[in-house]
């Protein structure tokens, strides 16, 4: 099978699934992250070496209720506190990177977890597990342009191309992204997410709302993908 090597993770549905049920928000979102838990292991079953999972966005931490937010971050925290001693992360040697405005807008127990799970898995090169928190593809790209205009100004000679632009992205690091998948049924772009890094990408939107996505859809994407010839812009 002819499998994507990176793969992005919009989880969309989970607010929309607990006012269905008719329970507050964060049902939902506890939900979510127990469907997450459990694409993280087929990823790895799949042997995809690069996944990237849209943690929060920007306005999820500053437009949502404080309530809603504060459960949210408290996920975040417990979270990756069993990131940071997962058997199978560091089985696998899976490197962790949070990418986003997490350390300016993140109470200090939410950051220091997530530091945690970065650290204690920072020499690792399996596989990579990136997860974007408080984050905004336009802010990111925004940040990008400063910084080489910035470059510029000190070198009036310096070349842009693809290159410079890449490598003043947050995620420099990663290589483009294969395929998107996001679920919850609006098949929409949000805040620019990774917008470099998706120009070539297969996308796969489905109607199920996040805490229902289940591994078997999950492999269902990347069966499809691995059978849609890529067009990579033409």
């Amino acid at each position: 099978m002819n499998l994507p090597q990176h793969i992005v993770l919009i989880p969309d549905g989970n607010r929309r699934w607990a006012k269905k049920k008719g329970l507050p928000p964060f049902f939902g979102h506890r939900e979510g992250a127990k469907t997450t838990e459990k694409i993280l292991k087929a990823v790895l079953d799949l042997k995809i070496p690069y996944f990237t999972f849209w943690g929060s966005s920007l306005d999820n931490i500053t437009k949502r209720p404080s309530q809603e937010v504060k459960f949210l971050l408290k996920i975040f925290e417990q979270n990756f506190r069993k990131l940071a001693k997962s058997k199978e992360v560091h089985k696998n040697g899976i490197k962790i990177n949070v990418i986003g405005r997490w350390k300016e807008m993140f109470p200090e127990s939410v950051k220091k977890a997530i530091q945690e799970a970065i650290t204690q898995t920072k020499n690792y090169n399996n596989y990579r597990l990136t997860f974007l928190m408080a984050y905004s593809g336009i802010d990111e790209m925004i940040d990008a342009i400063r910084r080489i205009a910035n470059r510029k100004e000190q070198s009036a000679n310096l070349k842009i191309d693809e290159s410079i632009i890449k490598n003043n992205l947050w995620t420099k690091d990663l290589p483009p992204v294969d395929l998107v998948i996001r679920t919850g049924g609006e098949p929409h772009w949000s805040a620019g997410l990774m917008m470099w890094d998706v120009a070539n990408a297969q996308l796969y939107f489905t109607n199920t709302l996040y805490p229902d996505f289940s591994v078997e859809e999950f492999k269902k994407a990347v069966e499809k993908y691995s059978q849609t010839e890529r067009r990579m812009g033409r």
